[in-house]
């Protein structure tokens, strides 16, 4: 079911600071800063020859980030994300495992402009896991 590897996301409490250290630090390419109000988050993405990393700066105070940087200051990763070839029959076989997809089960559009879902962490080794529709 699980494809590849998306992106990791870390959570950041100021999105252009994090963003110079990947830019000038680590030398790595970085996407603009791209507001998604439906997720109450402000992203850019790190490109890596086989990956991303997701950089994740709170949108308002309804922010689901929020209260991650609250707990955790300096930030930090925050969920993992895989592709999936079908995100309903992948939401669908999960649900009839057990699992609890959060919100109200559907998906949403995602940054990439695809639909995305995300899974509780107790159900998954205590990360919080993002799927993609590829």
């Amino acid at each position: 079911m699980l494809g590849k590897l998306n992106h990791v996301a870390i959570a950041v409490p100021d999105l252009a600071k994090g963003t110079e250290v990947y830019r000038t630090m680590l030398g790595a390419e970085v996407s603009a800063p791209q507001a998604e109000p439906d997720h109450g988050v402000t992203v850019v993405f790190v490109m890596l020859p086989n990956t991303k990393i997701e950089l994740l700066e709170p949108l308002g105070e309804a922010s689901p980030i929020k209260a991650f940087l609250d707990k955790n200051p300096s930030g930090g990763i925050h969920h993992v994300c895989y592709e999936v070839e079908d995100i309903l029959a992948a939401r669908d076989h999960l649900k009839s495992q057990g699992a609890r997809v959060l919100g109200d089960g559907n998906p949403k559009i995602g940054a990439h402009g695809k639909p995305v879902l995300f899974l509780h962490p107790k159900d998954f080794c205590g990360t919080l896991v993002e799927l993609e529709q590829a």
